[in-house]
């Protein structure tokens, strides 16, 4: 598989110069200043590429060519912003960028209520408490159809919290909230959120899984004449959020998605956490199943709270088996070398690292420090190395 690392480009306050000091060889990074449903320019493609070049990397995916909000309500006449979405794939394929991690999460993209919880031995991770997003929803928003997504336990303790938080501490939750929208030009204050939520009124799953379907009708089959792979991104958390549905949180959902243009070029970005957060997800199953389909991974590791809550765990000690997981995804790396595929190499990255030492205070994307995602590197890195040698030595 291939290492690279996620890199925000000129809004990263990290520079491709530590980067390489990591090992990583692949660059995963997108034009994050153009607004969603614009067409990405070549020139601006190939300078972003020739930069990453001259710091000896490959751009190897684009994370991510994002999907615009009206396609995911199916809304209006919608033809110019796929044509926008073809021609943008259109414009990496002719700088041979040629893999495409996206998502179809509705409005907000990843989501955590803490962006510096405390680690055990020192440090800071990503958090997603279940009664402070009770909280937000029923609380801050007034969304009273949230207490049917909520066990009266998690509302209980929703409560407590919001009595007792300072009108800090709930700004502090919204900007949380707000933050998994990277590069982005839509962030909410709370009568801006309800105002985007409108947009989503009567759109129940059913709906959203048609827009979906004719989201991959569109777009499948160009890159497929572009020699392109697109790999969908599971929903993070793997669960309805703000009443809106979420569809591709459990096999089931990945299954839909892959079913719905069956092709090489319709494929998925097999994400650990994000599945892993789900605890009827078991995740080498998953990888497992869908192992033919899967174009690039996230490999990263999350600890679940009995209440619905998560954090990001250090990636080989949560709750998901990351050994037999890259087990499962070297097997298959050799099954396309055997069978001479082109994409037999697939690449991944670690995520959301957890914040130590000198990055504390650095301000970095959150969950995308130097030091946490190097020392998941680097723990990655082993386990592969040994399962490679094990899997040499059984076929010798």
């Amino acid at each position: 598989m291939i290492e690279s690392w996620r890199w925000y480009g000129p809004f990263d306050k990290i520079t491709l110069a530590e980067i390489a000091q990591t090992g990583a060889t692949g660059i995963v990074t997108a034009l994050h200043e153009i607004p969603y449903g614009e067409v990405w320019p070549c020139d601006l493609i190939a300078a972003r590429k020739a930069e990453i070049q001259a710091a000896g990397f490959q751009w190897v995916v684009v994370e991510s060519l994002p999907i615009h909000e009206r396609i995911k309500r199916g809304e209006g006449d919608l033809s110019q912003l796929f044509a926008n979405y073809r021609q943008s794939m259109a414009n990496l394929a002719a700088n041979g960028i040629r893999t495409i991690c996206y998502n179809f999460m509705p409005l907000i993209d990843w989501t955590r209520t803490d962006l510096a919880a405390p680690v055990a031995r020192g440090g800071t991770c990503l958090r997603f408490s279940a009664p402070k997003m009770a909280a937000f929803e029923l609380h801050m928003l007034g969304r009273q159809a949230a207490e049917a997504d909520y066990p009266e336990a998690v509302r209980k303790d929703a409560a407590v919290w919001f009595q007792q938080s300072s009108e800090a501490d709930r700004e502090t939750l919204l900007h949380s909230i707000m933050s998994g929208l990277p590069g982005a030009y839509d962030r909410y204050d709370i009568a801006g959120l309800k105002t985007a939520l409108q947009g989503y009124d009567g759109i129940r799953r059913d709906d959203l899984r048609a827009n979906y379907r004719r989201f991959l009708e569109e777009i499948i089959p160009a890159a497929e004449d572009l020699g392109m792979r697109l790999c969908v991104h599971p929903d993070d958390p793997p669960r309805d959020l703000l009443g809106l549905p979420r569809i591709v949180s459990d096999a089931d959902g990945i299954a839909f998605a892959l079913n719905a243009v069956s092709a090489r070029a319709n494929g998925l970005t097999l994400c650990a956490g994000s599945l892993g957060a789900n605890p009827a997800n078991d995740v080498p199953a998953i990888a497992r199943r869908f192992a033919d389909r899967i174009h690039f991974a996230h490999l990263r590791n999350v600890r679940k709270d009995f209440d619905g809550s998560f954090e990001e765990a250090a990636h080989l000690e949560g709750d998901t088996d990351m050994v037999t997981l890259i087990d499962a995804l070297l097997a298959e790396e050799r099954r396309r070398l055997a069978e001479g595929r082109a994409d037999a190499s697939f690449p991944f990255r670690p995520d959301h690292g957890h914040e130590l030492l000198t990055d504390i205070g650095r301000g970095t994307h959150p969950g995308y420090p130097l030091i946490g995602r190097l020392r998941g590197l680097a723990e990655l890195r082993g386990v592969a190395s040994a399962l490679s040698a094990r899997a040499s030595s059984v076929t010798d």
